[in-house]
Parts: C-alpha cells; structure tokens; sequence
C-alpha cells in the first residue's frame, strides 16, 4: 500500500499547488505523511456529512475540491462546525487535500469534467493559462453543441445529466434560440462575462449567477444576444469527482498500488427544497 506522502505527490503532479489562485487555500489540510493509504473518497464540500461518510467508508483520505478554510482560521476547537470536521478526521485517522482553483485549470480539469458530463465537445479553454505553451489549460471551457440544440433542450439536457439539485437550471435569454457553440465554467461565473462575450457562443452555462450582472448582460442585446443557463453550484462541480477519481483510479493501477476510490453521492449543494411561483414561465 503507498504511504499518503506518496499519494499526495501524485495528486499534486495532477494539479500543482502553485496554480492555484494567490487567495486560495489548497493542499494537504490534515494527514500523517507516513500513513498508509487503500481506501480515498473524492466530494466536492468537506463538511461534516462527508466526514461521516469517509469514517463510515473507511477511507485513508478525503479529497474535496471545496477549501476547508479558505480564509484561514485561529481555532480548530470542535465547539465549531469546521473543528468538528478537523476533530473527526484526526480521531479516524484520516487525512483531507484540496483541489481547488489549481484543478479548474487544470487539463482535464473541472470545466471538462462539466462539458463531458453534457456531451459537449471542448474546443479550447474559456481563458487560457498564458503560462500553458499547450493551449489546453485555462479556466472555463468553450465547446461545440454537435447537432445544434436550443436553448430549452439544452436546459433540459442540463437538468437530466447534473446532479438533482432543488435549484435545477436556469434560463435567461430566448428559450428557442439556437445553441452551436457554448462556453461552460465549473463554479461561480459571472465574473467572466466579459470573456464569455469576446468568445463568440451562442450560450454560457455556469453557476451563482446574481441578478444586477444577469440584468445588464441580458439587456446589452445589441453585443450579447447569448442565452444564460444557471445550474447549482454544487451540481456544475460534482462531475470532477467522477473525473479526478477516474485519474487516481488509473495512477493506482500503474503504480500497482491497488487503491479502492470512491465518489460520494451524497449531496451537499445547501439549498434543499424549491417551489415554482404560480403562472411561472417554464
């Protein structure tokens, strides 16, 4: 069995710590470096229903893309929810690394695991890494719809392939219009619509849309006549689970270390229940 130093390497190698955003907390968050490993569960939120379900699994490590202190902390006493998770790892002997900002870079990364999920076929990345030489790392991806959908088909694919939020998806722009082309970001997106415009698609699919840029992206029809699909944030991100345990999965077995992955189900998107306003448009 390899030791958790030797696993953590080859996570890293996937998606280096040094990619990652300057304000984003990445990395081994607890774990003895000598401690074996057979058994790695990959989610997206480290919260205490995870735990859970690692120490209930009986699983060596946790890996989650979702930071356990992105603003750091003075405390990891378990009268906190976030202590509790440190507590419970510590006690069962299992370790926790973050793939955050360094794997939606990354090639493949989370924008790639979205569009395959979608059957989308990735063209080229939404915002290239200009230290990338490749041409394949970058943020957000911008893809081909082969055959062309509309808009309200492609919202339907969405709703039928992610994961079952209470959310579901969006639409904001003609629901009829016709989708050729389509860039797609993992996670929060609003802050790239600027690039989304200058790519030239037809639609945008991501998450956290908010209202006042929704509105004045919407209302520039004259230079953005692109339709908007929202999905749960959540949801956008669980396909890199299937993904990044997919890679250890094939690492393992070149190795000969005959890990056991797993890909929790379980969902941690925080909204639980949606009911439609009377007379909503479909």
């Amino acid at each position: 069995m390899p030791r958790l130093s030797e696993v953590i390497a080859a996570l890293e190698n996937l998606w280096p710590a040094e990619r990652a955003e300057s304000w984003d907390a990445v990395g081994t968050v607890v774990g003895e470096p000598d401690q074996e490993v057979t058994r790695v569960l990959f989610a997206v939120d480290p919260v205490q229903e995870i735990v859970d379900e690692a120490v209930k699994l009986g699983a060596d490590l946790l890996v989650t893309h979702h930071p356990l202190y992105l603003r750091g902390t003075t405390t990891v006493a378990a009268s906190h929810f976030k202590g509790r998770v440190v507590h419970t790892l510590i006690k069962n002997d299992i370790a926790l690394h973050v793939a955050h900002t360094n794997a939606d870079t990354a090639d493949p990364g989370v924008s790639d695991a979205l569009a395959g999920a979608l059957d989308l076929r990735v063209v080229r990345p939404l915002v290239p890494d200009p230290t990338d030489t490749s041409g394949c790392r970058g943020l957000g991806r911008v893809c081909e719809v082969d055959p062309p959908m509309t808009v309200r088909e492609l919202a339907a694919r969405a709703a039928e392939r992610l994961p079952a939020t209470a959310q579901g998806i969006r639409v904001a722009g003609d629901p009829e219009a016709t989708v050729r082309t389509i860039a797609v970001s993992g996670g929060s997106g609003d802050s790239l619509f600027d690039q989304v415009r200058a790519s030239g698609v037809d639609a945008f699919l991501t998450a956290d849309l908010r209202h006042h840029p929704v509105s004045e992206f919407i209302a520039d029809r004259a230079h953005s006549p692109l339709a908007l699909l929202d999905a749960a944030h959540w949801a956008t991100e669980w396909p890199w689970c299937e993904l990044a345990a997919a890679q250890l999965d094939e690492i393992s077995d070149r190795h000969g270390w005959d890990l056991r992955v797993h890909v929790s189900r379980t969902v941690t998107d925080p909204w639980t229940s949606h009911s439609p306003s009377p007379g909503a448009p479909n």
